[in-house]
């Protein structure tokens, strides 16, 4: 099944109420949060508080992206607020194990993430011990960014060892997903599309916008792989 999963840190931020309103009536049922410690990645953005308050303003999953230097200090304090899944960096976390094992004694989805030139065998072994991959198609930090393109092939090695070796594990991509690269990112292997700028700015409403985007990620996951071309080693 395709998620296209809004990224709050698009929405207006007097609003969030509100945008959360459009998120529900749109039908979609991801929501994803970026957390942001300034020292990890440039920014600051969200902490336990504001998930706590997403979790009293909406049923959707709420899908947390821990983009910080110590993601094992933060599982108690963001499973404490309610969110539904947390996924951590593996370039930051040399007790990725010990952190999995954490967040999932919490009762909380696992999910591990890697920046767009991490080797992709870093997060291999760990496909059967979470919920969810997450393949950044761009550098995390700031929204708004271009998708990059060597994320397809990355996209399509993830899922050729996640389909032989844990079925059940979601592949998601964060970056860049617009109507033009949800098609080639769905059809590459994610099933979840995080989507900001796509889906909280432009014509029409937010729900003609999110179905515009769905649509776009269906049918790029239907059309039939193009042949194969070599692709230089993406991992």
């Amino acid at each position: 099944m395709l998620h296209v999963a809004p990224s709050l840190l698009a929405a207006d931020p007097l609003h969030f109420a509100a945008a959360l309103r459009d998120v529900d009536a749109a039908g979609a049922t991801w929501v994803h949060v970026d957390v942001m410690d300034g020292a990890f990645v440039p920014n600051l953005s969200f902490g336990p508080a504001h998930v706590a308050a997403f979790r009293e303003a909406t049923d959707a999953t709420l899908d947390v992206h821990l983009m910080v230097a110590d993601p094992a200090a933060w599982v108690d304090p963001f499973a404490d607020a309610g969110a539904d899944l947390l996924t951590v960096h593996v370039e930051v976390d040399p007790h990725l194990h010990r952190t999995l094992s954490r967040i999932r004694e919490r009762g909380v989805r696992t999910g591990v993430a890697l920046n767009p030139l991490t080797p992709l065998e870093t997060i291999r072994d760990a496909l059967p011990l979470v919920d969810l991959v997450l393949v950044m198609s761009v550098n995390p930090g700031f929204g708004g960014q271009r998708w990059i393109p060597a994320s397809e092939a990355r996209l399509r090695r993830v899922r050729a060892w996640r389909d032989a070796d844990a079925p059940r594990t979601l592949i998601q991509v964060d970056g860049g997903i617009d109507a033009t690269t949800a098609g080639p990112a769905a059809r590459a292997g994610a099933d979840v599309l995080v989507a900001g700028s796509a889906l909280f700015a432009g014509e029409g409403t937010f729900a003609e916008r999110h179905a515009h985007l769905c649509e776009a990620a269906r049918e790029g996951r239907d059309a039939p792989e193009a042949d194969p071309t070599p692709d230089r080693p993406a991992g």
